[in-house]
């Protein structure tokens, strides 16, 4: 019984020990209550370090407790480097203010230069929603500029690699235990040119993997080895349309390919202008041209090589809102010689925020395939359906992820405190 006593006071004494430090923080919330209220919707930002150097507002956790929704998207520049685009939408007395900011990146820069481009472009965002409270009378805004004793003149940038970018590259790894070794590498390069007007890609690829397995005396070796290359060329007709051509070619060890080609010249229209993709976006895809494959191994249609028509039609949605964001695409291709020969695939992202604190994601895949020429007529031995060397017969595949996350508690979430961390 005296055991227990200790216990239960030594429990209240720390209980009230905790309720005390809990009030001397108390006094840097109502600080934050002066501030503009924000809930920061960046999934790629730092926000650990936005909220450590950036202390003028309050960062709440719900988009309904703010004043100011902060919505991050970013995409890829044809240079290598990213474009992140900043929306800052108001709320309760800001209502009605919207503003978007933009900012770049280069393909080299480091993750210290890319996140204090992101947090100057949210701090330069602030500015004029933080300027109709009282806290405008702390904020002071400084230009600098080097001082050479002269005008300040437009700088032009003359590029002599004509929008051209290359990147090479190899990547190799391994592992392994007493019974067990795996090898891989994979070398590609890449080069791009992208302009408003135009969108060139080459890229080429080679992978090799072995796995080695030994049981006993036995030694069971697994190898699987691809090459590709990949050529894109879009022109841009107006803010809706473009036009252009894609071929792919390589060969495949897995898929029974000593020599694939595929081009499609083809057409796509976007329902939404294209200036507005980092947002929103619906678009539809359209090719129709010619495969001609050569086999390693005589195919289940008893065919050693053959050029086939094929037709294809891609429907891409995307949109990013306050309420989260969904990503779906419906893409089918067909062969001309034999309707029945055909292949569709849904693939979708979704992030829901349902109520305050709750969030819903789902992630999945399905697709019919009715297309499988390049089977081998011989099947799969049981050591190469295990290895997973080759490729084997199926009418369907499918992947797919659910999570639900519910947080609950106090509405802020200013403080930064890395201590006792992982």
């Amino acid at each position: 019984m005296n055991y227990q006593k200790k216990l239960l006071f030594t429990i209240l004494g720390l209980l009230y020990f905790s309720q005390l430090l809990a009030q001397q923080d108390s006094s840097k919330i109502n600080e934050r209550e002066q501030s503009i209220s924000v809930f920061l919707d960046c999934a790629f930002c730092d926000e650990e370090y936005i909220r450590q150097n950036l202390t003028f507002v309050n960062y709440v956790r719900d988009t309904k407790e703010a004043q100011l929704h902060i919505l991050g998207t970013w995409q890829t520049t044809g240079s290598g480097g990213d474009e992140y685009t900043f929306f800052f939408i108001g709320q309760k007395k800001f209502s009605g203010m919207k503003d978007t900011l933009k900012v770049n990146t280069r393909s080299d820069a480091t993750r210290e230069e890319t996140r204090a481009v992101q947090l100057r472009a949210i701090e330069l965002g602030l500015v004029r929603y933080v300027a109709k409270t009282p806290m405008a009378k702390n904020i002071v805004i400084n230009y600098g500029m080097e001082n050479t004793g002269n005008d300040e003149k437009e700088e032009i940038v003359e590029d002599k690699w004509k929008s051209w970018v290359f990147d090479i590259g190899s990547n190799g790894w391994f592992s392994g235990q007493e019974s067990y070794k795996s090898f891989n590498i994979n070398s590609y390069l890449e080069v791009n040119k992208v302009t408003p007007d135009i969108k060139i890609e080459f890229e080429f690829s080679h992978n090799y993997n072995e796995d080695k397995f030994i049981i006993g005396d036995d030694e069971i070796i697994s190898i699987n080895k691809s090459i590709g290359f990949d050529h894109l060329l879009v022109k841009s007709l107006n803010n809706h349309w473009s036009a252009g051509y894609d071929i792919n070619t390589g060969s495949s060890s897995y898929r029974n390919f000593d020599l694939y080609v595929e081009t499609y010249p083809s057409i796509e229209y976007n329902l939404f202008p294209y200036d507005q993709s980092s947002r929103r976006q619906l678009r539809f895809l359209y090719g129709i041209g010619a495969v001609y494959n050569n086999y390693t191994d005589t195919t289940i249609y008893n065919q050693t090589e053959e050029l086939l028509g094929r037709h294809r039609l891609t429907i891409a949605f995307e949109m990013k809102e306050r309420w989260g964001s969904i990503s779906t695409s419906i893409r089918g291709s067909q062969y001309f010689h034999d309707f029945s020969k055909n292949n569709l695939r849904i693939s979708s992202s979704i992030r829901l925020r349902i109520v305050k604190g709750l969030q819903l994601r789902l992630y999945g895949s399905y697709a019919l395939i009715h297309d499988q020429l390049s089977l081998p007529k011989g099947g799969a031995s049981e050591e190469e359906i295990l290895l997973r060397q080759k490729e084997l017969a199926t009418q369907y595949r499918y992947w797919g992820s659910v999570g639900l996350n519910y947080t609950f508690g106090s509405i802020y979430n200013n403080v930064v405190n890395p201590r006792f961390g992982d």
